[in-house]
């Protein structure tokens, strides 16, 4: 795939055909112009300061966007391209000492696996690799509290990114690590959005071709003298209506991971709604490869009780093998839960 990608671009093809990730759906074909993936490497390269010559890994699936555009970026920008296949650790074969990247992407479980690869000493082997960066993005799902957490030993700049194929990669990013931290995503100069009644993003940029792109991601916009920001609070259609009352199960989520992790315990895991009978819909928990006792899931619950109401506390909680995933890591729920319920 990233040698046919390349002979098209460098034969000049003004039209390139994507898939988008199935995450949420089945997988639909996009068709993007030459000029779209010209205009989203150029922002990219201004908002993290790359330079020709510049090195950046690649160790994502270019068969999609996030691999597709590190390879127009690599095009466009004049960067040096090492390409490796997407694996859990993409650095497991380089040298610690001597390794100069200046750029890379990754998909969280990525990045978790890399820090979790420690020497004799607790500390990261790849860790000098990763301080060495302009830059380190991560994408293609949430982060995780606890990859969070980890992600404060890197010196180097760590942003989680928001995008999709049909914005073209990125249009806002949010730092993760050191004293600029924030929860907030910043939308990069000349994207424009807003929300719709439902209170879902819509986005329009150069790098959509001017349209307006529809998402159904929940969020709370921010507009602030130097830029615009917004909290991403969920999807539109992962909310769980129980008993009338409309859950977004992110929120949910967010409490569960936050307490694992006092107890050391850092699962993937998500929530999402059941059928029920009376209810209509039951919020249940899903955790792979990890069990709870009895006093942990009692704490869990009362905690989002708290914090949520009790509408939101799940009603029960499966413990599964590895998570089904689709083609670009992201958990693939709907496969995970059939699998639980036979």
């Amino acid at each position: 795939m990233t040698t046919d990608f390349l002979t098209a671009w460098r034969a000049g093809d003004t039209q390139f055909t994507l898939h988008t990730s199935g995450s949420t759906g089945t997988p639909k074909p996009i068709v993007l112009t030459r000029m779209q993936l010209e205009v989203s490497a150029r922002l990219t390269g201004q908002t993290f300061g790359l330079q020709p010559g510049d090195k950046a890994l690649v160790c994502l699936n270019t068969a999609y966007i996030a691999g597709v555009m590190m390879l127009v970026r690599g095009e466009v920008l004049g960067l040096q391209l090492t390409l490796v296949a997407p694996t859990g650790n993409p650095l497991a074969g380089f040298d610690p000492a001597t390794t100069q990247f200046d750029f890379a992407a990754f998909v969280p479980l990525q990045l978790q696996t890399i820090l979790a690869s420690v020497g004799p000493d607790n500390v990261p082997v790849a860790l000098p690799i990763l301080n060495r960066m302009k830059a380190i993005l991560v994408g293609g799902a949430a982060t995780s509290a606890a990859l969070e957490n980890a992600l404060q030993v890197i010196e180097a700049p760590v942003y989680a990114t928001y995008g999709m194929t049909e914005t073209v990669s990125h249009i806002a990013i949010r730092r993760l690590n050191g004293p600029a931290k924030s929860d907030l995503f910043t939308v990069l100069p000349g994207v424009t959005v807003g929300t719709d009644e439902r209170g879902c993003l819509h986005i329009t940029a150069a790098a959509t071709n001017h349209e307006r792109v529809q998402t159904n991601d929940v969020v709370e916009l921010v507009a602030e003298a130097d830029a615009v920001r917004f909290r991403l609070l969920g999807r539109a259609d992962t909310i769980i209506n129980t008993g009338g009352v409309k859950v977004q199960p992110e929120a949910v989520e967010a409490i569960i991971q936050q307490q694992l992790l006092q107890w050391g315990l850092s699962p993937r895991l998500f929530v999402a709604g059941l059928p029920d009978e009376r209810l209509g819909q039951r919020v249940e928990l899903f955790l792979e490869n990890q069990t709870l006792t009895t006093e942990q899931w009692l704490t869990i619950q009362t905690a989002i009780g708290a914090a949520l109401g009790r509408y939101a506390i799940p009603k029960a909680w499966h413990v599964t093998g590895a998570f089904g995933e689709t083609a670009t890591g992201k958990i693939d729920r709907r496969a995970t839960m059939a699998a639980v319920a036979e």
